[in-house]
């Protein structure tokens, strides 16, 4: 497998002390609108940003860069707390999975009121557009369509591969171009299922002292193809 050199590269939670700064960002053409709209902070299209892709895909890191450029704060908006709104008056702010569980539509608006107000800005990361979120308040629907949505779509084979070998890099493992290849060729294409695959693999070889091989591959996708993979990644 032919590598491109890179300049950036996309930050995954791992457990294996992992780059996961700014510099260390891949680029492709399905994160470069998330990226690009994380860098020309502060000067996007509307004061909210929603950050929409599928699990795994990165929303959470991205939000995590742009937190700790800002300063932004993270907010809950499971029920009315004026304190959000205080927040809100003082600087940027940051609502993570808000598919996730059932939030207050009126809070929301009162949020989306605020930062407005003062100038400030909200960035939301969801699975989901918000056309799909159910917002029966007609007011904060129409606060929505005005928000900016950056969809980050499902990785190609090239951005897999390459996420592939940063993470066995990040466990000091060094595996073989044609084993990535392989894998890449017949996983499902997330990167969640990427995380998963490498940390079982990664698990049984030590478990077993052996190398990473082609066999040892074909076992761990034998056993995520009958269920038995954990691919668990926000």
């Amino acid at each position: 497998m032919n590598k491109q050199p890179l300049t950036r590269q996309l930050p995954l939670a791992f457990d294996h002390d992992p780059a996961t700064g700014r510099d260390d960002l891949i680029v492709s053409e399905s994160l470069g609108a998330a990226v690009g709209i994380i860098d020309r902070w502060p000067d996007w299209p509307s004061p909210v940003v929603i950050l929409a892709g599928p699990t795994g895909s990165g929303k959470s890191h991205l939000a995590r860069i742009w937190t700790d450029r800002v300063g932004a704060r993270r907010v809950d908006i499971a029920r009315a707390d004026p304190m959000v709104l205080e927040m809100a008056a003082l600087g940027p702010v940051l609502i993570e999975d808000i598919d996730r569980a059932p939030f207050d539509e009126t809070a929301l608006f009162h949020l989306i009121n605020a930062v407005r107000e003062h100038g400030n800005w909200l960035l939301i990361t969801t699975r989901l557009w918000p056309s799909a979120w159910k917002v029966t308040l007609p007011d904060l629907a129409s606060r929505l369509k005005a928000a900016t949505v950056v969809e980050i779509a499902e990785p190609d084979e090239a951005l897999l591969a390459q996420v592939m070998v940063k993470l066995f890099a990040d466990r000091q493992v060094a595996v073989d171009d044609r084993i990535i290849d392989w894998l890449v060729a017949r996983m499902e294409r997330s990167l969640a299922a990427a995380r998963a695959i490498v940390t079982r693999i990664d698990q049984l070889a030590l478990a077993r002292g052996s190398k990473i091989t082609r066999a040892l591959a074909a076992e761990v996708m034998a056993e995520m193809d009958a269920g038995k993979g954990d691919i668990e990644v926000s």
